[in-house]
């Protein structure tokens, strides 16, 4: 029997006839989260698939990690300053780098000075106030924490001498995060946090803790500003070889040792994570990076181990652009400024010229590559900022 002509008509698929796990799928295949965000916005269809799978924001996270805006830096007066990234092969990230900005340039707002940037966030405090504050630089919302409690803070100088870390949900929602505040005691022999959860709105301060470790004489008797790796937060001493560790989930303090070569040398390497979230360090001199990691030695104790040195100065003249001769003419020197995700961000400046532009670098641990990021005059604490998940993105029941 032939088949009829209403049957020999094909059928037509549209983009409605697609399923959530189907669009999800689709959705894997872009290249960044700002074009993930442009797609799901463009209808509520798109936009109730993302929202509806955990499993599906975890597998794009997987694939494409967050994107780099740009960098904040401090400033000697006034509130911090933002260098966005430009990229132009990405046009959905720039969309999102030309969105972002720094805090309130008025003079009211001069006092801010940056002590975290994680999750896209800057956690700001402001030491003449005193006060607190959640920046987003996509949003350009600031949200004023509450202080830590008069107990927390009676062994310092003041707020500006503890030790703020932003910790984010790895989830993306906008009310879930929390600060850990760190101060010593008077006489910096026992370590106590404050813990402020977006949740409650409220500290919870700890016991105080006893460093195990003999504390020297001396102004610089103190603790860096923290790191974090493996779920947990690492404070390295000035001038002590160890480090101050504080899980996050559980919150118990312990310690571990420093590399004895980097005893007292804080302004000469930074730790940090790896791709797979494993504690490193890596160190700068020169033109050279010297890279550790933790591992068991022959006896089977877990130890720093020196992993690799690697040799910047030809790959430096190239990414830069720079004349052969650079070198013979001036001493140039690389400064890490912060180890993320297996990569390390660091400038590289002209020591007989210091009022010259900084080249601004990243080096990848794992691939080894070094690529330029731009040309910068400043020369202070800089804080690299990444697109945070949108909130917006996120609709599962809490």
């Amino acid at each position: 029997m032939p088949p009829t002509a209403k049957s020999q008509v094909p059928t037509t698929t549209i983009i409605d006839d697609l399923g959530e796990d189907l669009l999800c799928e689709i959705f894997l295949r872009l290249p960044s989260l700002p074009s993930l965000v442009r797609a799901a916005l463009t209808c509520r269809a798109f936009l109730a698939a993302v929202r509806s799978s955990p499993a599906f924001r975890r597998r794009f996270r997987s694939l494409h990690p967050p994107p780099l805006l740009g960098f904040f830096f401090e400033s000697g007066s006034g509130s911090p300053s933002f260098s966005p990234l430009r990229r132009p092969s990405d046009p959905d990230v720039a969309a999102a780098v030309r969105g972002a900005d720094a805090p309130y340039q008025e003079d009211e707002f001069a006092g801010w000075k940056i002590q975290d940037c994680r999750g896209g966030y800057l956690l700001l405090v402001d030491s003449s106030t005193p006060q607190m504050a959640l920046y987003s630089p996509l949003t350009r919302a600031l949200d004023l924490l509450p202080t830590p409690p008069g107990e927390i803070s009676s062994g310092c100088r003041g707020i500006f001498y503890m030790k703020f870390t932003l910790l984010c949900s790895t989830e993306g929602l906008e009310s879930s995060f929390r600060v850990v505040c760190l101060c010593h005691d008077k006489d910096k022999s026992r370590v106590r946090v404050a813990v402020f959860s977006s949740g409650t709105r409220e500290w919870r301060v700890l016991p105080w803790w006893g460093t195990p470790v003999a504390q020297p004489p001396g102004k610089k008797n103190r603790l860096l500003a923290g790191t974090q790796a493996n779920g947990s937060i690492y404070w390295a001493h000035a001038v002590q070889a160890y480090m101050v560790v504080l899980d996050a989930k559980t919150l118990q303090f312990s310690l571990i040792d420093l590399p004895e070569l980097l005893r007292g040398r804080g302004h000469l390497y930074k730790s940090g994570d790896t791709k797979d979230g494993e504690l490193c360090i890596v160190s700068a001199v020169g033109l050279t990076l010297y890279t550790w990691f933790r591992g068991a030695d022959a006896g089977g104790d877990e130890k720093w181990m020196l992993r690799s040195v690697t040799r910047l100065k030809r790959e430096i003249l190239q990414v830069t652009e720079s004349p052969e001769d650079e070198l013979a003419v001036f001493r140039l020197s690389l400064k890490v400024w912060a180890v993320l995700n297996g990569i390390v961000y660091m400038s590289v400046s002209n020591l007989d010229e210091p009022r010259l532009p900084s080249w601004f670098l990243s080096f990848c641990l794992e691939t080894r590559k070094l690529e330029k990021l731009f040309e910068s005059a400043f020369d202070r604490r800089m804080f690299p900022c990444f697109m945070a998940w949108p909130p917006r993105l996120v609709g599962d029941a809490v």
